[in-house]
């Protein structure tokens, strides 16, 4: 593993192709400032959120896992016109961190943060009747990762895109023996997925400044 040079690799790519963003630089600054940890996707990794649900044509996308923000402003810039980003977000000083950097992006009123539990805030979700998304984004607490698939699967339709990150754990998942309670999170998310015949998936494998991870994508087809 080289991290310096993964981390070069991804600082050229950004440079190319993401131009300076004072919203998005102030998010991580705020958050940083705040102590929250340094969890939000890497740029170019955003960029590709944003770039999948506009080739999705996403009019609403659900988020599990806010943390300060970075990801959500990615995807409400990625919305249709009147379209929506509902976030959920566990931890209440991260939620108000949150919504002064989406607030201040210009993008409060695309943006929902629900503050709670996310598995929670998924079944009274599925309990209001809600719209099903367009784009499902699962990034929290991956223990959980298979209640929240169960859930999101209820809040889908024909289409819909779920996007789990993390997966790869530099390289544990493919460690049946480990003990790590995320590692088999994610692995009983990838079984279920597997065995889930509404869903077609696959998982990539990646390296930048974020370290060794990867992703799952999966789209329901019926």
């Amino acid at each position: 593993m080289n991290q310096e040079l993964w981390t070069a690799v991804d600082e050229y790519f950004t440079k190319a192709f993401l131009p300076s963003d004072a919203a998005l630089d102030n998010v991580l600054q705020a958050s940083e400032a705040a102590g929250l940890p340094p969890h939000h996707v890497a740029p170019n990794q955003g960029k590709l959120l944003q770039l999948l649900s506009q080739i999705q044509g996403a009019k609403r996308i659900l988020e599990i896992g806010t943390l300060g923000g970075y990801s959500t402003i990615w995807f409400a810039r990625a919305v249709l016109p009147d379209g929506c980003v509902i976030t959920l977000e566990v931890n209440p000083q991260y939620a108000d961190i949150a919504t002064y950097n989406i607030a201040r992006a210009g993008l409060a009123e695309i943006v929902d943060i629900k503050v709670g539990t996310a598995i929670d805030s998924i079944r009274q979700l599925v309990q209001l009747g809600v719209a099903p998304f367009d784009v499902i984004f699962t990034d929290a607490d991956k223990p959980s990762n298979p209640e929240y698939l169960c859930e999101s699967l209820k809040l889908s339709h024909p289409g819909t895109i779920i996007i789990g990150d993390n997966v790869v754990r530099e390289g544990e998942v493919a460690n049946a023996a480990c003990s790590d309670p995320k590692v088999q999170g994610v692995r009983q998310f990838c079984d279920l997925i597997s065995l889930e015949p509404r869903l077609s998936a696959t998982a990539i494998q990646t390296v930048g400044s974020k370290g060794y991870d990867g992703l799952v994508l999966a789209r329901v087809m019926y």
